[in-house]
Order: C-alpha cells, then structure tokens, then sequence
C-alpha cells in the first residue's frame, strides 16, 4: 500500500482531528450517524495525496453527496465535473435584471421531499407554475382554445388503469414486480393500442409522454413507465400534469442555483473543466482516477453521472460484465432542445390565455408560460421538435415568433430576448436529458444498477429508489451514495 509523506507533527495533528470527529454525532441527510472516518480532515487531491472521496459530476446528486460528507465532517474528498460550471442537466439563462428562465430541469412537485428539503436548507423559495386560462391547441392551419385545467388533456378513464397496474411495479426495482416478464415485453404504445384511444386524445398522450421521457409512446417501455407513475403515489395525474403535480412547482432563481448554493459551500472542492478519462485499480484499496487537471488516489469514489456517459470512461480492470452492458445498452438518444423566448410583460394572461401551447406535428411540442413569480416580465418556454425546426437559433425564433403570433397575436412578433439550448448541440457531457428506458431493458439489465463494483459507488438521478430521472431523485442518490461511502470508510 503506497504511504503518503508526511511530518511526524502533520501526522499527530491529523490523528488528533480523526479522533476528535471519531466522537462526534453528526446528521448526515437527515439519517443521525456516529462516524469515523479514514484519514478524516486529511487530504487535498494534490499528487501524492490519497482521500477518502473522489466524487465525479457536480450537478444535484454529486454535490448533495459531497455536502454531506462535509455535514459529516470529512474535508478529504474531492468534486471533478468536466464542465465550466456546475448544475448538470439544469441550466439557468440569465435574462438580466436579476431574472433567469430554466433551460434544464426545473420543476419539483408532490412527494418530492428530498429536494424540497435541500431547497429550504438553501434558503431557497418555490413558487407555483402559471397555467389558468385556456391552452391554444394548433394543428394544420387550424387553432382552437381549450381550458385544460392544468392537465395535457390525456383520457383519466384510461390514466386510472395505469395507476392500477402502476401498484405492482416498485419504482426502484421494477425488474422485481410479479408482472415484470408481462409488462416489460409491451410499450406504451402497444398498451394504448388496446385501451381504445380516441383520435382527439391522442395529440395529449404523445406530448405528455414524450415530455416525460423524450420518445413517443411506442418507444417507452411500459414497465418503466409504471415505476414512474408508482414514484408519484400510484397516481397518473401527481406524474404527467401540471396543477398538483411533479410540473406544479418552481424554485425562485431557477432550478441551477441549488447546485450553486452547494458548490459555493463547497469551494475549491470543487474542480471544474477535469473530465475523469479513466479510473484505474477500483477493484483495489485505492483508486486512481486520471484527469484532465492530473491524477486523483480516493479509497471510494462515488460515480454521480449518466449510466451511458461512463462509456466515455476507461475502466482498468474492465467493469463486469453485467454491469458494461447495462452502460452499453442504456438509451442516450434524447439529449432535448428547449427555447425561452422574452416579452416585456407576459400579455397573453390579459387574453384569458396561459401561455400553453400544444402542436400538432409541428416544431413545438409543448410552449408554456415560464415567467418569473410576479410576472415582471413574461417568458414562454418551449421544448422544440429538432426534426421540425432548423437548428440556426435566428431562424428559430423567427419561425417561433410567427407561431406563437398565431397563438396570442401580433404582440407575439415582438420579443426582447431569446436563448435556444439544444442539449444535443450545446453541451457534450449531457449526452441525453432524461432516459427513454425501451421494452425488455429492465428485465435484462436492472438487477446491474446499483451494485458497487469494488471501491465504485453507483449515483446520479438514474439510481434512485424513487423519483429517478428527477431532480428530487438526483438528491436522494446524493444522500444514499454519501452514506455507502461514509460506512464503507467507518468499516476501513
């Protein structure tokens, strides 16, 4: 075992700060633990140096998990993130003025406590989303207005079935439910084949699916998607609408300002700009991981970024089998474009309209009013079809403005800001936003996706008991992968 130098008095003053924090009680996520850690306080990531933590992804799981350790007392751990900044796949666009407009992630809602809490803990306010008055419905040359009532419009006859069967198929296993070898050959769409759909309904599930999961119904595969409506409570409606559910709610400042909230705690345990290129030796006591920015020695290192994007890693020894296939065979194929256009006032609410806009085969699939709290300004977000839009931002927005004229009126055709993130595009580490899990995936791969492979710590959203693909379950990973690392290091 290589033995980091240090002085006879840097050493008895590290035993004195690891025996002092052996006693101590401390809270970490909420769960009450008596640690002690390995080599507690010691170790800067310098070369040489060997810490306890090695933490790879500063966006809502990584950070979480690194803030516990500090709650915990360590100060030996390390947070590498590839990109110049920190927040993952939630990005906030600084529209000026001190409002910004989410482009990543950004909704929270019912039974999505962890990220509530971390929110409070923060200091950081919600607000309910915008969706009174009537959503306007374009298809063809055709308009029609329609009050939705803060749902997409979906059959709730045809909704209830799937929150019946959703209550076999555990959200965080659902390879394990009676049912799974049944459900997991079928997809969404071959499920709604059956359920009679009325062609008016259609438009509604196509969006609301592909919303949630980035493909259209037929590409889902419905095991997954019951573990999603089991995470909302067994209820469609709290999953897949917005009034009372896991769309209803925002955070003041947008949804990035938790991971800067987190990393400005943090400090300069956080690196930005180094990508892990390989990590080596994690089926030995210490683990070296190489950088961009040098080499890293961590005894546990918890692996806080998308299943598919650890392709992008070289693992020596290679990973099991079992689980290189589950990386290999994850869909990374919806990475989402999503628009935020800038009125000077959100005008639309004085027509009796709430800014929603649902497209039939066009390039909005969903528009919808993202204004800050008290409608200071208004702004309309939008995912966008890629294969309906040109991917040039200028003619973007003039094709949008055209459209959402046809929605609201010519006041549509004069905006004073604009940003378009293509995911796909814009940002190399986001390989997709949420994950399209396809029939036959979970039966063949789930049992891979939480087990530790040596001294490596499986997280991210992904890896959630509940809410994953969600911010709320990025920050349960984050808690329940700090504390596999701070047990495991107790045990050392």
């Amino acid at each position: 075992m290589a033995k980091r130098p240090t002085s006879d008095t840097g050493l008895d003053s590290k035993r004195r700060q690891f025996l002092k924090l052996a006693g101590a009680s401390v809270a970490v996520g909420g769960f009450g633990l008596n640690v002690g850690l390995a080599h507690a306080g010691a170790g800067t990531g310098e070369a040489g140096d060997v810490l306890d933590v090695a933490i790879i992804g500063a966006g809502l799981a990584g950070l979480t998990a690194a803030r516990d350790l500090q709650l915990a007392g360590s100060q030996s751990f390390v947070v590498l993130e590839a990109r110049d900044r920190v927040g993952g796949r939630t990005l906030n666009f600084d529209m000026g003025n001190g409002h910004v407009s989410e482009v990543g992630g950004q909704w929270i809602g019912p039974g999505q406590t962890a990220v509530e809490d971390l929110a409070r803990q923060l200091g950081v306010g919600t607000f309910p989303s915008f969706y009174e008055g009537n959503t306007v419905i374009l298809g063809g040359d055709g308009r029609l207005e329609v009050d939705l009532k803060g749902t997409f419009g979906t059959d709730m006859t045809v909704a209830g079935k799937l929150s019946e069967l959703s209550r076999d198929v555990p959200s965080g296993a659902p390879w394990n439910s009676p049912k799974a070898a049944e459900l997991d050959k079928l997809s969404v769409g071959d499920w709604l084949a059956q359920q009679n759909i009325k062609p008016e309904d259609q438009p509604g599930w196509d969006a609301s699916m592909t919303l949630s999961g980035g493909v259209t119904p037929a590409k889902m595969g419905l095991l997954h998607f019951l573990s999603m409506i089991n995470s909302a409570s067994c209820d469609y409606e709290k999953l897949d609408s917005i009034k009372d559910s896991a769309q209803g709610t925002r955070f003041v400042g947008g949804s990035q300002i938790l991971s800067t909230r987190m990393a400005g705690q943090l400090g300069d345990k956080v690196r930005l700009q180094c990508p892990v290129r390989k990590i080596a030796d994690w089926d030995r006591e210490i683990v070296t991981l190489h950088t961009d920015q040098g080499l890293v020695r961590a005894r546990k290192v918890i692996v806080a970024i998308h299943p598919a994007l650890c392709n992008q890693v070289q693992f020596d020894p290679p990973l099991p089998q079992a689980r290189a296939a589950l990386q290999c065979a994850w869909p990374a194929h919806s990475p989402a474009r999503k628009t935020a256009m800038v009125y000077s006032r959100p005008f639309w609410r004085d027509k009796g309209l709430n800014g929603h806009i649902i497209m039939l085969n066009g390039p909005i699939i969903w528009a919808w009013d993202n204004s800050p709290p008290n409608g200071e300004v208004g702004v309309i977000n939008a995912f966008i079809s890629n294969a309906n839009l040109p991917s040039d931002p200028a003619t973007a927005k003039r094709i949008l403005t055209e459209l959402y004229a046809r929605a609201w009126g010519d006041e549509a055709l004069q905006p004073v800001a604009y940003h378009d993130q293509d995911w796909g595009r814009d940002d190399p580490w986001s390989i997709t936003c949420v994950s399209a899990i396809p029939p036959g995936f979970w039966t063949t791969h789930g049992e891979a996706l939480r087990q530790a492979c040596g001294n490596l710590i499986w997280s991210g959203t992904e890896t959630a008991d509940i809410w994953a693909g969600y911010m709320d379950g990025a920050v349960r990973a984050g808690h329940q992968s700090a504390l596999q690392a701070l047990n495991a290091l107790r045990r050392v």
